[in-house]
Order: C-alpha cells, then sequence, then structure tokens
C-alpha cells in the first residue's frame, strides 16, 4: 500500500507540474533563460571563488561580461542577420524558377535523353515539390523572422533574464544546499547519486554541445561568405544553430545552401563543389574532434530520441519547451537505467532471486 502511495503522489505531482509548465509557458522564458544560464555558469563562479574572489563579486563579475557580449549581438549580429533573412526571404520565388528552368526547364535536351516521355510528368511533379516544399520554407522563416524580432523587442527577456541569473547564481549552492537537507534520510544517498548522473550528463552535453554549435556556425557563416555564397553568413550560422539537434543543423543547412549555390552559380560546378566542401570539412572536424572530445556519449541518449524530445517539448511548450527537452530527457535517461538495473535485480525479472543457492538443477 506505501508503493501504491507513493506512486499516486509522484504520479499526481507530474500530472500538475506539466499542466503547470503548459499554462504558463507564455510567460516562463525568462526566467527559464536564466535558470539555465546560472546553471550553465555556476563552474565558472566557482573557479573565480577558488581564486579568492567571493561569490557576490564572481557573481557580479560574469553578469557583466554576459550584458557586454548580449549587446555586442543585438547591436552588431542581429541587425545584420535580420536583415539578410528578410532578404533570403524576398529571393526564394527566384530561386525556385532558376532551379525549374535549370533542371526542368524545356531546353534541357540531356534530361529529354534520359527521361524520354517522361520527362513532362518529371517536370510537373518537380515544379510542384519544389513550389510546395518553397511554400512551406517560406512560411517558416516569414514566421521565424517575425518571432525573431518579437523575441528581441521583448523587454522581459532583456531585462528579467539577467536579473533572475544573477539571484539564482548567487544563491545557487545555497539552494542545492537547502534542497538537500530536505531528502529522505533512508534514500538521501541514492538521490545524491541520481542527481550527479543527471548533472554530469546534461551539463556535458550542454556546455559541449554549445561549444559545437558556435564553432560550426563560425565556420559555416565566414566558410561560405568566403566562396562567394549568397547569403552565406545566414545560412552558416543558422546551420550551426540548428546543430544543437543531431543532424538538423547540417542536413538543412547543406541542402538549404546547395539549392542557392546551384541557383547563384550554375553551370559553375566548381563553386557548387566549394560549397559542399565547407560542409563536408565542417561535418568532418565535428564528426571525429569536437563531438568525441566535447560532447560524447554525455547524454547517453540515441540521437532519434533526442531529436523527439526536442521537438515534441518544443510543439508542447515552445521555447521553453526546447531549453527543457534535454535536462528532462536526460533526468528520464538516468532513471529509466537505475529502474532497469533494479528491475535485473528483482524476483520480477528473475524469481529466484534473493533466494538461497541449492545444487539442485533448476528445470
Amino acid at each position: 500500500m506505501t508503493l501504491q502511495r507513493q506512486a499516486f503522489f509522484w504520479g499526481v505531482a507530474l500530472v500538475v507540474s506539466v499542466l503547470l509548465l503548459w499554462l504558463l509557458s507564455d510567460i516562463l522564458l525568462p526566467f527559464v533563460a536564466g535558470m539555465a544560464l546560472a546553471y550553465l555558469l555556476d563552474p565558472v563562479a566557482d573557479r573565480l571563488q577558488r581564486v579568492g574572489m567571493s561569490r557576490l563579486v564572481a557573481t557580479l563579475f560574469i553578469l557583466l561580461g554576459f550584458i557586454v557580449l548580449l549587446v555586442i549581438v543585438l547591436v552588431v549580429v542581429v541587425p545584420l542577420m535580420v536583415e539578410q533573412l528578410g532578404q533570403f526571404i524576398a529571393k526564394i520565388p527566384d530561386y525556385v524558377n532558376t532551379l525549374q528552368q535549370t533542371f526542368a526547364g524545356p531546353g534541357q535536351a540531356w534530361l529529354r535523353d534520359l527521361l524520354g516521355s517522361n520527362l513532362e510528368e518529371v517536370q510537373g511533379s518537380l515544379g510542384e515539390v519544389v513550389s510546395q516544399g518553397a511554400s512551406y520554407l517560406t512560411s517558416f522563416l516569414t514566421q521565424l523572422w517575425a518571432g525573431s524580432q518579437a523575441i528581441i523587442s521583448l523587454v522581459s527577456l532583456v531585462v528579467v533574464t539577467p536579473v533572475v541569473t544573477f539571484y539564482m547564481l548567487v544563491d545557487w549552492d545555497r539552494m542545492v544546499g537547502s534542497i538537500d537537507r530536505f531528502l529522505p534520510l533512508e534514500h538521501r544517498e541514492t538521490i545524491r547519486q541520481l542527481a550527479r548522473e543527471i548533472n554530469r550528463a546534461v551539463s556535458g552535453f550542454l556546455r559541449g554541445q554549445a561549444v559545437v554549435c558556435f564553432f560550426l556556425g563560425a565556420f559555416y557563416g565566414v566558410g561560405l561568405t568566403l566562396v562567394g555564397l549568397n547569403f552565406g553568413l545566414l545560412i552558416g550560422i543558422g546551420a550551426g544553430a540548428l546543430s544543437f539537434i543531431p543532424y538538423v543543423g547540417s542536413i538543412t543547412g547543406f541542402v538549404v545552401a546547395i539549392a542557392v549555390a546551384l541557383a547563384q552559380f550554375w553551370p559553375d560546378w566548381v563553386s557548387v563543389f566549394l560549397v559542399a566542401a565547407v560542409f563536408g570539412v565542417g561535418q568532418f572536424i565535428e564528426g571525429n574532434i569536437l563531438q568525441p572530445k566535447l560532447v560524447g556519449n554525455a547524454v547517453g541518449l540515441h540521437p532519434v530520441w533526442l531529436m523527439f524530445a526536442l521537438f515534441a517539448f518544443g510543439a508542447l511548450f515552445g521555447f521553453v519547451g526546447l531549453l527543457l527537452a534535454v535536462p528532462i530527457s536526460a533526468a528520464i535517461a538516468v532513471l529509466v537505467r537505475f529502474g532497469l538495473m533494479h528491475y535485473q535485480q528483482s524476483r520480477f525479472y528473475d524469481s529466484r532471486f534473493g533466494q538461497p543457492l541449492t545444487d539442485d538443477p533448476v528445470t
């Protein structure tokens, strides 16, 4: 009966937490972002404390650096990206027409020789697919552009997030200690061990993946710009940011970059190849150097499940869900592994568990 009551209590607590998160998702962004920043910056504050700074001075130093970086991004990077995004949206119809004329136009004799009487059907299908894809992409980018402007214009995100980060960072160790004192005495060590595993998984992934995304965004942006691709900086930084979702950033950036390159450079295959080479080199560096050394198997989740978690939480709770997807998924993964380990050591898995060993063969 005690086990049933505990299961009922934690089940109700989970349902209430999810419901509150869904109801308050529109106002939670600056608070969740502030907590996430405090969590990521806590090791920096600890190191500054070890060199002699007080917690308050270390927090003020970190917050000042964060504000300076935020101002630089808002003043220099964001206006440039918004301008390029608006121009890119306006150019999409022209790119679509160019691609259709290049690969499915009536003057392509090599396609007619290859497909014969099926050419008209293929041209119609290709045109419909390209037009539909362009429509979806235009709609998505328009919403993204409008959403970016809305996010930037929100005073709460710019003002509330640093304030929340400051108070959370100052009191982080104290809050962790307060929570630790309320843990059930009987299960305290088990909960501490699980919390350490969750922290190791979440911090390893978030900090490592943030460095990976920053490097890839800079590499793709600079590389595509140097090879002369229109909107290369926008496409590169976007691909780097989307690299937080496994495979999605690289695939999306590659497809968009190649499509723009074909529309811009055709029939100059050398330039198209250089665009593809930028992504090839970036993927080689990510897969063989950055991911193994910075991220590894920190979360312990298969990339497919991680993608599912990001899309599911994003669909349910918006941008707040994207911030919460990885830590919640990592916590669930640790708890599931813990539960499976205990299951394999229980009578539910092996009815002989806990029974004295005998010489009689098991039948």
